[in-house]
């Protein structure tokens, strides 16, 4: 089984609120129907919900977040996600909402509830959930990230491999020449932090990769505005991009 998440800037334009890149979705989930093995898709919120996000000041900790904030982020999230629902099945894909609130309580994952998410996947149909405001309890909130849920799965499911759909080929060892780092194994890569991004940007996806790496989970980040390189990834073909080489502790 496959985990495949479609960062926020891949699917929206970052740079202009509340705007869907369709083109690039569509090339994305024409690329899938090459991919014959379950999977499961998770996307970010980009232009959408990260937008509301700075907005009305919330973050991935649980406080007393605005309820309006809350609201209109949550709103912005189903908004997005029809969007990208509405492209599988234009391409007769079968795609299955899942709203995280469907496998969490609180900040915590529901075990039951994402193993069945495998046997769903396992069925014909492709789960697709997103990074979400979510209710942590005690009249608090706070923002599940696209990221974290692949952690969470991978954990559980301990899927064939991980792939991060960015906006970019993968990580640079120089931003300047574009030098990309081919593999990592275990190391931690110095990452200059987004303050606009509240989920972390670039730096929380490196540290949830290594995590997944770390379970024994290979990690593939690839540029997703070529998303030919996703299937590439999945058919282990020449690879392009940056590969977290999965390996337990111990």
């Amino acid at each position: 089984m496959i985990l495949i998440k479609l960062g926020g800037s891949i699917i929206t334009n970052k740079e202009k609120p509340l705007s869907p890149r369709k083109k690039t979705i569509e090339n994305i989930v024409k690329n899938l129907k090459k991919i014959n093995e379950p999977m499961i898709i998770v996307h970010g919120g980009g232009s959408y919900g990260h937008y509301w996000s700075v907005k009305y000041d919330m973050h991935t900790k649980p406080r007393k977040y605005s309820v309006k904030g809350v609201s209109i982020i949550k709103n912005s999230m189903i908004d997005l996600n029809k969007i990208i629902l509405d492209s599988f099945l234009k391409n007769r894909l079968n795609p299955y909402c899942l709203p995280p609130t469907d496998f969490m309580t609180g900040n915590r994952p529901i075990l039951r509830k994402i193993k069945e998410i495998e046997k769903i996947a396992k069925s014909g149909f492709i789960p697709v959930t997103f990074g979400d405001a979510l209710w942590y309890g005690q009249n608090k909130t706070y923002i599940l990230s696209g990221d974290k849920i692949m952690t969470h799965f991978s954990k559980i499911l301990k899927p064939r491999l991980s792939i991060f759909a960015l906006n970019e080929d993968g990580l640079y060892a120089n931003l300047k020449t574009k030098e990309l780092i081919y593999e990592l194994k275990n190391e931690k890569p110095t990452i200059s932090k987004n303050t606009m991004d509240v989920t972390g940007g670039m730096t929380r996806k490196v540290e949830e990769a290594l995590k997944i790496s770390k379970m024994g989970v290979n990690v593939f980040f690839v540029n997703g505005n070529k998303s030919e390189r996703i299937v590439k990834a999945v058919k282990n073909r020449k690879f392009e991009g940056t590969l977290f080489r999965g390996k337990r502790n111990g």
